[in-house]
């Protein structure tokens, strides 16, 4: 059986809550647990026996995505990736239908679709095994929740023994179920006849109330699952693995816990080890080797370090990703948070964040700065014997004083993303 898969990239009027980090770097490529998010996502795909061809599907530039390109493709030689780019946002579903023959060329039977802003196991061989014992067009990846955070999602009503999915509503108003859309789904290539089905239902429904705007987007919540759950062509394959949506910057952190958690249950060498010699390892801790630790200081756990940081003499750092070329001083303290390319944190300094929901999508309530991640976007300065605590510091700001549940602006650059 021949597979293909698309990745949801979205484009650059989305991320907004991923600011300030995607002001440097498009969300989908942000690193957590070492590697872009969406390289897990081809990581997990690249286990899919008979899978020919990611097409990462959005409306970046062209140039945005290329490096990541060249780069996966060599991690992953037997994948052909290629980048698709819609010349608007389509929606969910409209992207799909856009370039349905470049999806369709080869013929493959089935074809994955997956959410970029999503972290879990990404259980796709488990999916096809179920997904081959009905007779539905689609397999969508579910997964408990709280009741209290359900609403925040795509719900599935289920039949308990068959997996039959009767309803299904996009963030609805009132509780329906606790059972939610991972944002994963494996389609059969009979969907691509639904889409043009839904796609005429808007026209018409256009041409009949003169007072109506056509809209150009097809989502695949509304427009399409809606529509195979009332048809009974709609299953779930429901997941026990920790699973989460990255929607604001702070996110990113119980993101990079999920995924160094994955490393230590199925690539162990990946995650540094205490060495005699070295800084004292607890937990699951992710540095690249250029990296450089003072072997007086402690890390772990839930920490990546990236490229050419610099970790200085009895730091210590918890629950906290640190981007390529920052500095830690010595004596440094950093939890919960994200010290951002290029910053610097100086002797004595405490930044200092609060660990927030997987599920928070937030970081203002009633005009507020609310407790969250701490963030320093890149070039953050902060001078010795400071204290940051739960702030979100934007680009090239000098840090003099201390502060408290604040968002610190300063001039800087809107990049393309």
């Amino acid at each position: 059986m021949v597979f293909k898969a698309i990745i949801l990239v979205g484009g650059p009027s989305r991320g907004t809550r991923f600011r300030p980090l995607s002001l440097d770097v498009p969300k989908p490529l942000f690193p957590v647990a070492g590697h872009p998010i969406i390289w897990h996502h081809l990581e997990a795909l690249s286990k899919v026996e008979e899978l020919q061809e990611v097409l990462l599907v959005g409306f970046y530039e062209d140039k945005v995505l290329e490096r990541f390109i060249e780069d996966s493709s060599r991690d992953f030689p037997q994948i052909n990736i290629r980048y698709l780019r819609e010349y608007q946002s389509l929606g969910t579903a409209g992207g799909l239908y856009h370039f349905r023959d470049e999806i369709q060329r080869g013929n493959p039977e089935q074809v994955f679709v997956l959410n970029a802003d999503v972290a879990c196991s990404l259980p796709l061989n488990e999916m096809i095994k179920f997904h081959n014992t009905h007779r539905g067009l689609c397999t969508i990846l579910g997964t408990k929740v709280n009741r209290e955070e359900a609403n925040k999602f795509g719900c599935l009503v289920a039949k308990p023994d068959s997996r039959e999915v009767y309803h299904y509503v996009e963030k609805p108003e009132s509780f329906v179920s606790d059972l939610i859309s991972c944002g994963i789904y494996l389609f059969d290539c009979a969907i691509f006849n639904e889409m043009k089905k839904a796609m005429y239902n808007k026209t018409n429904q256009v041409d009949q109330d003169q007072f109506q705007e056509l809209d150009a987007k097809l989502r695949l919540e509304q427009d399409i699952l809606r529509t195979l759950a009332d048809a009974r062509k709609l299953y779930v394959y429901e997941t026990k693995d920790l699973w989460m949506q990255i929607k604001t910057a702070g996110s990113a952190v119980p993101a990079n816990a999920l995924y160094l958690a994955q490393y230590q249950k199925n690539n162990k060498d990946r995650l540094l080890k205490n060495e005699p010699d070295g800084p004292e390892i607890v937990g699951c801790v992710y540095k690249h080797p250029s990296a450089i630790i003072d072997p007086s200081a402690k890390i772990g756990p839930n920490v990546t370090i990236g490229n050419r940081v610099i970790i200085g003499k009895g730091v210590r750092i918890k629950d906290s990703i640190i981007l390529d070329n920052a500095e830690i001083k010595n004596n440094g303290c950093i939890l919960n948070s994200i010290i951002g390319w290029d910053s610097k944190v100086g002797h004595w300094t405490r930044v200092e964040g609060t660990p927030t929901s997987n599920h928070a999508t937030s970081i203002t309530q009633n005009g507020i700065k609310i407790q969250s991640i701490a963030i320093l976007a890149k070039g953050v300065s902060v001078k010795d014997e400071i204290i940051i605590r739960n702030c979100i510091v934007l680009p090239h700001k000098e840090l003099k004083t201390s502060c408290h549940n604040e968002i610190l602006m300063f001039v800087f650059h809107f990049y393309s993303f």
